[in-house]
């Protein structure tokens, strides 16, 4: 049906739809031939299974070949669950700072890493959009950070995230307290789906409901830091929703970029204010203070525990470092049985 679509010649005439459905077909037609290939591989281990006998060397060979197998299948049921409009679609993802001051900030910094390796873990490409940095200190060896906004492409990239959103909790030893105190942080994390053409037009804002402010850039981007006013940040007056960017060098570029960040969410606000209408909200995490979705103690023991699934793991270190795996997919099998 999809196939039919794309061959229509008339279709050509709306270029952004037509690239948008050709696009949906070639990741259909990959599906379908990464199942195919499954399917072999299947028979190919079946039949190599009835050799075995007592050879123990083909025994291990079929053994670790069923667990790569075993695998690439569950890769792919992951795959059924992307349903979504935009879950095919690279994502926005932004990370601010709550209340515990550097630990909050600190907080930020270590977030920001876990994502970016969960990202390289999946070969998506990362760009830093935005980065107001905090304080050099600590026993951390690094700055903090009071917010990051970070753009990802990929397959699947929206998909996959947009279950991360919300509050996530660090309870650890403060590498900021003399006393080796205890301490509690947070940091509030958000996913918005980047607009295709099509949704960024449609979306008319008003320029008398923009307030645009200019700033010297600072962190990742700042090349022309102290020499031009290259950093932007648009605020819609109406909402009070802004959006930064200060990566790009020149001014117009990260004025275009930031209107692109502050559309996405003025597009999901919208969404969900549909949606609320309608009274079919579903329990997604919303980007609030109250909506806590993660734990992740460090002191007095090791445990990473997700609140909705209530999926744990005492490989903290490992969830640090970008293992977020059954974290995602298990919030994913969780939102696709309502």
């Amino acid at each position: 049906m999809l196939e039919a679509e794309v061959s229509v010649p008339d279709l050509w005439k709306n270029r952004e739809e037509a690239e948008r459905l050709n696009k949906e077909l070639g990741m259909l037609r990959s599906e379908v031939e990464e199942v195919h290939s499954l399917m072999h591989e299947v028979q190919d281990l079946e039949a190599l299974g009835d050799l075995i006998h007592n050879d123990e060397a083909l025994a291990h060979e079929v053994e670790e070949k069923l667990s790569d197998l075993t695998l690439r299948v569950a890769h792919v049921e992951q795959q059924t669950l992307l349903t979504g409009t935009y879950d095919h679609a690279p994502a926005i993802l932004s990370i601010y700072s709550g209340a515990g001051g550097n630990d909050a900030q600190d907080w930020v910094a270590m977030l920001k890493d876990m994502y970016l390796r969960y990202s390289a873990r999946n070969k998506w490409h990362t760009h830093v959009v935005d980065e107001t940095l905090g304080e050099y200190g600590g026993k951390t060896g690094r700055h903090t950070i009071k917010n990051v906004t970070i753009e990802i492409r990929g397959t699947n990239v929206y998909g996959y995230l947009k279950g991360e959103a919300g509050v996530h909790r660090l309870v650890r030893i403060s590498p900021f307290s003399a006393k080796q105190l205890r301490h509690t942080s947070f940091a509030l994390v958000e996913v918005l789906p980047e607009l295709s053409e099509m949704d960024e037009s449609a979306l008319v804002i008003r320029p008398e409901d923009l307030s645009i402010e200019l700033s010297r850039a600072s962190g990742p981007g700042g090349q022309n830091v102290n020499k031009r006013e290259t950093a932007v940040r648009i605020v819609h007056i109406p909402t009070g929703i802004a959006a930064s960017s200060q990566a790009e060098r020149s001014q117009p570029q990260n004025k275009e970029r930031a209107m692109k960040i502050l559309k996405a969410k003025l597009y999901q606000r919208m969404m969900q204010a549909r949606v609320e209408e309608l009274g079919a909200l579903h329990s997604h995490a919303k980007p609030e203070w109250g909506s806590q979705i993660r734990s992740y103690v460090l002191h007095p023991y090791q445990l990473v525990k997700d609140h909705r699934t209530n999926v744990e793991s005492s490989r903290v270190d490992e969830v640090l470092a970008g293992n977020l795996d059954l974290f995602i997919e298990a919030e994913m099998n969780l939102e696709s049985r309502k």
